[in-house]
């Protein structure tokens, strides 16, 4: 048999035996696709509950993303795996979460607070500069090594001023046998010792808080400040005992906080004449420079619940307080607490989450329900009610409450949606105002 005709017989062959080739077994096949088609469902319906917010760990994805991918290596063509394969495709990418183009002026305030942080840090470090050089002749001349007590009295001391940098708080911060303290140095350097009982230091960290509150939440990233002191005494403590050193106490000198610099932020010193002890320089001229970001000052008479969730995001984001306290329940303002937890904790909360965690957040529409009293929008109940029995009812049923759920969704600096949507619930009586009730609540 010549060349030619070898390959005609070997293509033959071939032939037949693509022929002859048994088709895939349908049966098994049809397990196969029912298989990988509930995992996708399950995981289809852990994208639907998430609602466009991403999870950290899915339970089903990775599963249902390779039985789908083996079903479509094996059987590119069949349309009932091509099926699968688009919608596997679609719930992955709806479980890396829903996203929006960020609009400028959703982050203005950032931009607000930037400015506002560079005018009270160049005017902190202007009068940086004049209180070091007014108490410049009673300065010791440097820190470390501290004066050793065995050589230097109290009355040697007492009286002087020193200048502490990198002052770790409240990294460094203790309470000794003597006090509550912030410990500075080292055994082989000597110890200063930050009295932090009086009010030479509570005044101007009051005066911090304030500044986080009113200007910048960004500062509470600064661990390490620069704190001018006077030197009040001496004793031995323990700062470094415990698991961190070897729990021996060593003398060190206690000094009083005249000044205190947060790099980049602000400087603050004690006021005797200011309410809180202490002020942080140019906090007289906040407010004024404020004003110019507010772009609402009231909250309107007639608000819806949606609006009202913006007027309160805009309040938070703006550092309007005054705004944030008339979005709020005036009931949960009540007591010896109530405006001081809204006040403090809870609004640090909200700073803190808008500078680490998202940008905006828009809302939905208001469910509303009656909670007390009766309800003439009720269709149901009034198709079997005349108009004297809703009469009756109103009068019988008092004051009426009402309650409103809005949903609000999260974005961070890129646009990306944070979570699923988080439920905030509103009230008002007697057809008056609507006011926030869980204030607490993130966005």
């Amino acid at each position: 048999m010549n060349i030619q005709a070898k390959l005609f017989a070997a293509l033959c062959l071939g032939t037949a035996a693509l022929v002859a080739a048994p088709a895939p077994d349908e049966a098994a096949l049809k397990r196969q696709i029912g298989y990988a088609d509930y995992y996708v469902r399950e995981f289809e319906k852990e994208v639907a509950l998430q609602r466009g917010g991403e999870k950290m760990v899915w339970r089903n994805q990775r599963t249902a993303l390779e039985k789908v991918r083996e079903l479509k290596m094996a059987y590119p063509d069949d349309p009932r795996v091509d099926a699968l394969f688009r919608r596997v495709r679609s719930a992955l990418k709806r479980s890396k979460g829903d996203f929006v183009d960020i609009q400028a002026e959703w982050t203005q305030y950032l931009h607000n607070e930037d400015n506002l942080r560079q005018l009270i840090s160049k005017l902190g470090e202007e009068e940086w500069t004049r209180i070091i050089e007014s108490h410049k002749e009673g300065m010791i001349a440097k820190a470390f090594p501290a004066p050793d007590s065995a050589e230097v009295s109290v009355e040697d001391l007492k009286g002087k001023y020193v200048l502490l940098e990198d002052v770790e708080y409240p990294a460094k911060q203790f309470y000794g046998a003597s006090g509550e303290f912030i410990w500075c140095g080292k055994p082989s350097s000597g110890f200063w010792f930050i009295d932090l009982a009086g009010r030479d230091w509570l005044g101007p960290y009051e005066a911090a808080k304030r500044y986080r509150r009113m200007v910048d939440s960004s500062m509470q990233d600064v661990k390490k400040w620069t704190v001018l002191a006077e030197v009040a005494g001496i004793t031995a403590e323990n700062p470094i005992g415990g698991e961190e050193g070897p729990g021996n106490f060593y003398f060190g000198w206690i000094v009083k906080p005249v000044a205190i610099k947060i790099p980049g932020h602000l400087v603050a010193v004690r006021d005797k004449e200011a309410e809180s002890s202490g002020r942080f320089i140019g906090e007289e001229r906040v407010e004024a420079v404020k004003q110019g970001w507010y772009t609402i000052k009231e909250v309107p008479k007639d608000v819806t619940p949606d609006r009202l969730m913006e007027i309160f995001m805009t309040a938070i984001k703006e550092k309007n307080h005054k705004l944030y306290l008339q979005c709020i329940d005036p009931e949960y303002m009540g007591g010896m607490y109530g405006e001081d937890e809204a006040k403090r904790y809870f609004w640090d909360l909200h700073q803190e989450r808008f500078h680490r965690e998202y940008v905006h957040a828009t809302f939905s529409k208001p469910k509303i329900t009656v909670q007390k009293g009766f309800d003439r929008k009720d269709e149901l109940q009034n198709f079997f009610l005349d108009d004297d029995d809703r009469k009756t009812f109103e009068k019988i049923g008092g004051e009426k409450v009402e309650e409103a759920v809005v949903e609000s969704i999260a974005y961070d600096k890129n646009g990306k949606q944070l979570g699923s949507p988080h439920p905030h619930r509103l009230r008002r009586k007697g057809g008056g105002r609507w006011y926030v009730l869980d204030y607490q609540q993130r966005f």
